[in-house]
């Protein structure tokens, strides 16, 4: 029995999609369905309105169904949000046995051990990474089995988020009659998606600009090294220009897209765009500085925590691939230039180019990275356990494969 077609469902801040995938003849999965539909009640990445929440997911799942012809009823789902946080496991035993030669029942333990990070009750683990295993002072090491040490030493790196936030976002797909089978990061599955195996041993950083949050995951020599959530996206840019100019939030969406820029453009200093009258406004014009330097400082600010946190984590200096840009957020005119000047290395736009059908499908196919990825999630799951359950044991083989 071959592959079931696997739903990937993201309810994000602006938008909530429902992406269907199968497997090739070649084993790559291509999409072939893809629903969405304007969110509402999700501020973000946190559920407020349960109700106005569903409309999206119904709405989409729906859509999703007719284009790929089979039925959507269980669904892998992505998640975000501030509340995502990560941090080390660490174990460590002795070699005892007399020649010293490290077994498979010493990697096995260590690994154990690694892994019973303890958590605060409220939190509830995602992912659990794979790092390397140290022997004695040798760090770095991929396969420890039948080398010798005295010591042996394995890190892991632990995703974890907040129960009560996740759960809540679960219950909007329960609400709309769809089986949750697990719950990815969206920053882990958009890596999936569009990262490719030289990216990650030379050094690289993914960043996924959503509209409630921006995600980012970096990778050095192949290893996922830093892992984090920041509650600023789109959005947020959004407001700031709803506040700077006093006119209403889908006035202030349709400069941003049309006119924005994360640069404040030179060229743009004597340029002015008229505005249409509002109710208890009337009928006026801004300059183009103004609107970018509204926008770039928001999106200055968001660079600078991303900087503060890579350098924080010790991997800034070793990102010698750059940095990858997803999501709705990453088309901002001039963002790829801003990022570069402000992390110090270079930036582009990434396309899901690990799964096939989708760059063709839809506009701005980076906005899409997550659900692509969360295909690939699933297929990863399915083929090391022939079932769709979660795959948080065998995360490690998804970003070394």
């Amino acid at each position: 029995m071959g592959m079931p077609p696997i739903a990937a469902l993201e309810i994000g801040t602006s938008r909530t999609v429902v992406c269907v995938g199968e497997a090739g003849e070649d084993g790559k999965m291509r999409i072939t369905g893809i629903g969405k539909y304007p969110t509402t009640g999700v501020r973000k990445g946190q559920v407020i309105d349960l109700q106005q929440a569903q409309l999206g997911v119904d709405t989409a799942a729906m859509e999703a169904e007719k284009a790929a012809g089979v039925d959507v009823w269980q669904v892998l789902m992505a998640t975000s949000g501030g509340h995502i946080q990560s941090n080390h496991g660490n174990g460590q035993i002795p070699i005892r046995s007399s020649d010293r030669v490290v077994t498979r029942e010493d990697v096995e333990e260590v690994t154990s051990i690694a892994n019973e990070t303890q958590l605060e009750i409220d939190r509830q683990v995602l992912h659990t990474i794979r790092q390397t295993y140290t022997l004695d002072d040798q760090p770095g090491i991929l396969a420890p089995q039948g080398m010798r040490c005295n010591t042996l030493s394995f890190s892991t790196l632990i995703v974890h988020g907040q129960k009560n936030r996740i759960e809540n976002v679960v219950n909007v797909a329960k609400s709309a009659r769809l089986d949750v089978t697990d719950v990815a990061f969206s920053g882990v599955c958009a890596a999936l998606a569009v990262l490719t195996p030289e990216q990650k041993k030379n050094g690289v950083v993914l960043i996924d600009f959503g509209g409630g949050t921006t995600n980012y995951v970096a990778y050095t020599n192949g290893i996922v090294s830093a892992i984090g959530s920041i509650a600023v996206g789109g959005d947020h840019i959004t407001n700031d220009i709803a506040l700077a100019f006093t006119i209403p939030l889908f006035r202030a969406e349709e400069l941003k897209r049309s006119d924005g820029s994360a640069i404040i453009e030179p060229t743009g200093a004597s340029r002015r765009i008229a505005l249409p009258a509002e109710v208890g406004a009337a009928e006026r014009s801004i300059s183009y500085k103004a609107l970018h330097a509204v926008i770039n400082a928001r999106m200055e600010e968001t660079l600078k925590i991303l900087r503060s946190r890579l350098e924080e984590a010790g991997v800034l200096i070793h990102l010698g691939a750059g940095c990858v840009l997803t999501g709705g957020g990453a088309y901002l005119r001039k963002l790829s230039e801003l990022a570069q000047r402000t992390l110090g290395i270079p930036c582009k736009i990434g396309l899901p180019i690990n799964v096939e059908g989708l760059v063709d499908k839809v506009e701005q196919p980076a906005s899409y990275a997550t659900v692509a990825g969360l295909i690939i999630y699933g297929q990863k799951t399915y083929e090391d356990t022939g079932l769709l359950s979660p795959l948080r044991k065998l995360i490690g083989k998804v970003f070394h494969s």
